[in-house]
């Protein structure tokens, strides 16, 4: 392959968005943007690009492997943001006087991991995060779980469950089995692949940590027989309370979530029916603002993964059809004065308008319309000209409408 086919391709684990799958996008980020606003989160934006120092340490020893670093021209050691929970801990010290006492954010942004691509894992890809900093109340936690259950509400997915536990019910589990050669942290991440590898392979992983076959087993079985915790039980009652169904929240005594920085409620999100993985998850983490700043600012947020929102949403058919774009294509044909006066009336109406931008045959026209899923076409020719008319066609049913080019905006109110 030359080189110039090379560069003409985008990079792998990378991809383009045309139209009609950005239009998706938007679509859906919208509907996750409102509920958030509903639930009193505001919008906040950090840079691509920060210190390596911030990110890597992070995360954990696994996770910093797939952290993009590199040194820039300036001789600083920087990095891709990874996530967006880091550098809003780094929001939180640098601007923390500035904030509410009780700071709720949602961000919408691209994050990059240097991860082997598959379906639904690509190296690039948007997140959607709301956090509640500065509480330790369990009422953040339910809030948290209980916007999250709206957010996918919304939007419409079928059977959605928030699978939940407690960080510390793992921490109690597994601490007697904690040996210098396999730390506690390092145990819950191997517990945290259980549904990704089965049982067989967790304990053989557990082993090659440094425990006896035996404990591992174990160590495994102890997990799996934990209760929910006081605490969970309350943050459930209060999410209750908030409109999350009881069917929809799954206590997983076996959920790890592997990033270190989790220290109590932890959770997931699945829709049954949809293989690719989760939707999203998170928890609460009350010391990786401190550990950043050496100021103590508790937390609880939640990422949601877009790309896999999306393939979820195409899955289960929640894009309503033909109507994420133009609505109207105003023609244009031997009185192109009259299609442009048409157009700006109709945008200045609040209507999605596209004007033809050349002079051709209706047919051809109508056909462009048709293969951009633009429902109705306004048709100004000499003859509806004539008589101060033009005609409205929906190209779905076929169904023409001749009115008075003075009615043309009124139509669309009916």
């Amino acid at each position: 392959m030359s080189k110039r086919s090379m560069e003409l391709r985008t990079l792998k684990g990378f991809r383009d968005f045309l139209p009609a799958e950005k239009k998706k996008r938007d679509f859906l980020l919208a509907k996750a943007s409102a509920v958030a606003e509903r639930f009193g989160f505001e919008p906040l934006e950090t840079p691509t690009l920060e210190y390596a120092s911030l990110l890597l340490g992070k995360y954990g020893t696994e996770a910093d492997k797939l952290v993009y670093t590199f040194t820039d021209k300036g001789g600083r050691e920087v990095a891709l943001r990874y996530d967006q929970t880091v550098p809003t801990a780094r929001i939180l010290a640098q601007y923390g006087n500035e904030l509410p006492r009780f700071f709720r954010r949602y961000q919408v942004q691209n994050v990059f991991r240097a991860d082997k691509p598959q379906k639904g894992r690509y190296r690039e890809f948007t997140q959607f995060d709301i956090d509640i900093f500065n509480s330790r109340s369990e009422i953040a936690d339910a809030e948290i779980l209980a916007c999250t259950y709206a957010v996918f509400q919304e939007i419409g997915y079928p059977g959605v469950r928030l699978k939940v536990n407690d960080r510390n019910l793992l921490f109690a589990s597994l601490e007697k089995y904690a040996a210098e050669s396999a730390i506690v942290l390092s145990l819950i991440q191997t517990i945290d692949k259980l549904e990704k590898i089965g049982e067989q392979k967790v304990v053989a992983e557990l082993v090659g940590k440094g425990l006896p076959e035996k404990k591992a087993g174990q160590a495994l079985k102890e997990v799996k027989e934990a209760g929910m915790s006081p605490v969970l039980e309350k943050i459930v009652k209060y999410a209750r309370g908030l409109g999350v169904p009881a069917e929809a929240m799954e206590f997983s005594p076996t959920l790890a979530r592997g990033l270190d920085y989790y220290t109590g409620m932890i959770f997931e999100i699945v829709v049954p029916g949809y293989n690719a993985g989760s939707l999203g998850g998170g928890g609460r983490y009350d010391r990786l603002i401190e550990e950043l700043s050496g100021v103590s600012v508790p937390a609880v947020g939640v990422a949601y993964g877009i790309d896999r929102m999306i393939e979820a949403a195409e899955e289960f058919k929640l894009f309503p059809a033909g109507d994420l774009g133009t609505k109207i294509l105003v023609t244009v044909l031997d009185q192109p004065e009259k299609a442009l006066s048409a157009a700006r009336q109709l945008r200045a109406a609040g209507y999605s308008a596209e004007v033809y931008p050349d002079t051709a045959k209706l047919d051809k026209q109508l056909k462009y319309a048709d293969k951009k899923g633009i429902p109705f076409a306004v048709i100004i020719g000499a003859a509806e000209a004539s008589g101060g008319r033009a005609a409205v066609k929906n190209l779905r049913t076929g169904e023409q409408t001749l009115l008075a080019e003075a009615d043309l905006v009124n139509f669309w109110k009916k």
